[in-house]
């Protein structure tokens, strides 16, 4: 069978090059636009790495002359995708690091970490990934083994979600922890007077504060490592949730250099030295860099139960997790951010801790408005809550992923009732008329169409369950397409430069293998994408 590849198509020898009028000629493809009425073409042209032209290959060839013409042979195009949630740099540094995704026992961790400080013999022992519930003793670890293969090197093991850790003693050491400490909006495990090592939300600071930062070269390797991994998936534009603002000249030098060309959308982190240099600077935008939002941390996450509940979790009967920081803190930023203009994006696992930044933002924000200000996850909600979206214009920016990578033990932490209001995409969507989606990478797999085929089967990998988890709250195709497109770039403030096909808009569109509004839902997560083009210029494909 003929392999799809683009033709470079020479006009004659006696055309000049005054009469090329465009850089590119796409045709012969099935065109999802997502423009406003969803419309489907077979063609569209580039110029100066914008659309300036969609329709049908007849009408367009008699108007533009293109330097080169892509063929897509009948196969499908897309806007590029846009990823509303991920943590693009964490995900590169990662890539850095042992790879502890996916290991079934604690036993398999300590091996592949034994492995890996082999063969990276200096400085500390870095992983992430690890996740207890997919093991079979669904328990935390505890850090003897790691204290006797290294008595002396330090060493933190990050857990997939971020928001815990497990550290060996000479780790500890260094950050001056001791058996019973405490800290607000964080635990130190201690058990019969003894570490285990377990750091949870704001107790991993303590230790990683410790450890040196990535040198430039190793920064640049994690962007453009992250870049690639991007690309050959399909993405074209990321939401990069929590930087320090020391990064956007750091981005924004290697953009400028050619070296990094992926766009961000870049959420500041929660902290004095971020507010103070966008507030100073103002509202930092080039085609490649967008940063204009801040980025608070509400609870933990509902794997290692530090997600801030109403009620107890179903078990662990004395246990209702926390929050990171006071409400008094989430309210003072609110309102500074509200003054000052920006974006605010919080992050909310809990229904305790949704109800809690819902009611600050609802306090600020007043009524309906366009401020876009957004909660990242809104992962468990009281139903009593859900109205606070509609009301207040607030926006849920959420990851299917998580629903079909938790729900064989979510219903153990929240009981029946309440996940019945987890994981709630299509209510949520419902409130405003459209929704943001995105993975959480690292948390979950980068890839843009295990979150599509999330969205609209609700199953996992392996095809559970059979009939679909909670398939009320799915999402049609379309609506899936437009959450990780258009949705996405309005998330962003970015709906006038890209998320669909259309004049006037960055030339950001992926071909893939084969039609995902068309196939069986079991065929969505085999599919390859082929080839992904920013600006009009080919970034992965032969």
């Amino acid at each position: 069978m003929r392999k799809l590849l683009p033709l470079l198509l020479l006009f004659a020898a006696a055309c000049t090059p005054k009469d090329y009028n465009a850089d590119l000629l796409v045709k012969n493809a099935v065109v999802y636009t997502v423009d406003n009425n969803f419309s489907t073409a077979d063609a569209f042209v580039v110029k100066g790495g914008k659309i300036v032209a969609v329709g049908t290959a007849d009408s367009l060839e008699k108007v533009y002359r293109a330097h080169s013409v892509v063929d897509a042979e009948g196969k499908s195009v897309y806007p590029g995708f846009i990823d509303a949630h991920s943590h693009f740099y964490g995900y590169g540094l990662g890539l850095q690091e042992a790879d502890l995704v996916g290991t079934k026992s604690w036993e398999e961790i300590v091996d592949s970490v034994n492995t890996f400080a082999r063969r990276n013999p200096d400085g500390w022992v870095v992983g992430r990934g690890w996740d207890q519930n997919s093991w079979k003793v669904k328990k935390f670890p505890t850090k003897d083994k790691l204290d006797a293969l290294f008595p002396v090197r330090p060493v933190v093991l990050t857990r997939v979600d971020g928001h815990a850790a497990i550290a060996n003693q000479a780790a500890l050491n260094l950050a001056g922890i001791k058996p019973g400490q405490t800290i607000a909006g964080g635990e130190i495990e201690t058990v019969n007077g003894k570490l285990t090592g377990i750091l949870v939300d704001n107790a991993v600071g303590i230790v990683t504060r410790k450890m040196p930062g990535p040198t430039d070269e190793v920064t640049q390797s994690a962007l453009v490592d992250a870049q690639a991994k991007c690309f050959a998936d399909g993405l074209t534009t990321v939401a990069d949730c929590g930087l320090p603002y020391t990064m956007v000249n750091t981005i924004a030098e290697l953009q400028h250099k050619g070296v990094l060309k992926m766009r961000l959308y870049v959420m500041l982190s929660d902290r004095p030295e971020n507010y103070d240099y966008l507030f100073k600077r103002g509202v930092y935008k080039t085609p490649g860099l967008d940063v204009r939002s801040f980025k608070m941390y509400a609870d933990g996450a509902l794997g290692s139960r530090g997600a801030c509940l109403l009620q107890p979790y179903n078990d662990q009967k004395n246990w209702k997790g926390f929050l990171l920081s006071s409400q008094q803190h989430f309210a003072e930023v609110a309102k500074k951010v509200y003054d000052k203009g920006f974006q605010l994006c919080t992050h909310a696992i809990g229904d305790s801790a949704n109800r809690v930044i819902l009611k600050i933002y609802a306090s600020v924000l007043k009524g309906k408005n366009d401020r876009r200000w957004r909660v990242e996850h809104a992962q468990v909600l009281s139903p009593d809550d859900i109205h606070y979206f509609g009301d207040y214009s607030i926006i849920p920016s959420v990851q299917p992923t998580h629903a079909t990578s938790d729900m064989r033990w979510a219903g153990t932490r929240l009981g029946e009732k309440r996940l019945k209001t987890s994981y709630a995409y299509q209510q949520l969507l419902k409130q405003n008329g459209w929704e943001p989606l995105g993975t959480d990478f690292p948390v979950e797999n980068i890839n843009p169409l295990y979150t599509f085929y999330a969205a609209v089967e609700r199953k996992d990998l392996k095809g559970y369950p059979e009939d679909g988890f909670q398939m009320e709250n799915a999402l049609s195709r379309t609506d899936a397409l437009k959450g990780m497109t258009i949705w996405a770039a309005k998330a962003n403030f970015e709906e006038k430069e890209k998320g669909s096909i259309e004049p006037g808009k960055y030339a950001d569109f992926v071909i893939l293998d084969k039609d995902i509004m068309k196939i069986k839902g079991s065929e969505i997560p085999g599919v390859k994408v082929l080839y992904t083009y920013l600006n009009g210029e080919k970034v992965y494909g032969k």
